[in-house]
């Protein structure tokens, strides 16, 4: 079994968060069960959950009939109109 090596990135920076004694301690049971301390338990799912809402802002989903279509159009594109050759051509001097 090969094992990935773990990168360790400098952490300098601090966070400071206020939190129920419940939160506090349904958080720690959690970072328990994961074999991990509170703030890597607190900064893995807090990341994890940061990408995962940039990644829903990133992509779209569509139905199956739209993303065919749109396959469809990017693999035969329309021929260019005179108006579009036109538009692209260089001007003259």
């Amino acid at each position: 079994m090969t094992t990935t090596p773990q990168v360790r990135t400098r952490r300098d920076q601090t966070i400071n968060i206020r939190a129920s004694l419940e939160q506090r301690e349904l958080i720690d049971r959690a970072a328990t069960a994961m074999g991990k301390s509170r703030s890597e338990f607190m900064v893995e799912s807090a990341t994890r959950e940061a990408k995962e809402v940039l990644l829903d802002e990133t992509f779209i989903v569509v139905d199956a009939e739209t993303f065919t279509w749109f396959t469809d159009l990017l693999e035969t594109p329309p021929q260019p109109t005179e108006a579009l050759m036109r538009l692209a051509a260089p001007k003259s001097q």
